[in-house]
């Protein structure tokens, strides 16, 4: 019994279509192979796939080029050319209007040109004159807030300023207003601290009388001290 003809139609399943797709894919590339080196024949083969991946395969030593040149040398056909320049007049008449339309709008910013505006046109554009110049506004009272605020702040450092050399002036004359009598018992006293301190090692060389027991026995040679050779009794200068 021989097997029954399948119908060939796309593949709806994604997964089993590129499973086909690379199966059958490298079947075809090792057939044209084997024609192209069996029978000598120069092939070009170019494949797609559905995401746009190009395989192909040429006879060696040619490339793809050469072939595809005899291919149009044989049958006389060529490949078709595009006129860009049609797109290019397109394009540039429409820059050229959209610049006629900006310089236009610009002249009636300005107020030239209105002899041709509509009501409506004359409308809009008022609105928009309206609009620029609240904007306009807007930033200028920012401005001008910025600089009230930046006024006030050197304002405060000038007071600052001028407050601490106050101070400083006030003392000075009061340093400078200092009654002279004061000074000068200011000197004297550190004259007479200073002589004091000069005399200090010329009295720590005696000792009196009630210091022997801070200096101990073994000074004797050294110290003076004052001594009676016989009691003092009233009877005796009576």
């Amino acid at each position: 019994m021989g097997r029954g003809k399948i119908e060939v139609k796309r593949i709806e399943n994604k997964t089993s279509r590129q499973v086909t797709f690379s199966k059958r894919r490298a079947g075809l590339l090792k057939k044209t192979h084997e024609l192209s080196v069996l029978c000598d024949a120069q092939i070009g083969l170019i494949i797609f796939s559905t995401k746009g991946k190009l395989f192909e395969y040429t006879t060696q030593p040619h490339s793809m080029g050469e072939i595809i040149n005899k291919y149009l040398q044989t049958t006389g056909a060529s490949l078709p050319i595009h006129d860009h320049r049609v797109e290019q007049y397109d394009e540039i008449t429409k820059m050229k209007r959209e610049t006629l339309n900006l310089e236009l709008s610009l002249q009636r910013y300005k107020g030239d040109e209105l002899n041709s505006a509509q009501y409506d046109e004359l409308n809009e554009l008022e609105k928009q004159l309206e609009n620029s110049i609240n904007k306009i506004r807007a930033r200028k009272l920012e401005l001008l807030q910025q600089q009230m605020e930046n006024l006030k702040r050197t304002e405060k450092m000038l007071e600052k300023e001028n407050h601490d050399m106050c101070q400083w002036l006030m003392k000075y004359e009061m340093y400078k207003q200092q009654p002279v009598a004061m000074m000068e018992q200011q000197e004297e006293a550190a004259i007479t601290e200073l002589n004091l301190l000069g005399e200090q090692p010329l009295l720590s060389q005696f000792s009196f009388f009630g210091d022997q027991h801070q200096l101990g026995t073994t000074s004797n040679s050294s110290a003076y001290h004052l001594q009676t050779s016989h009691p003092f009794t009233p009877s005796t200068y009576d």
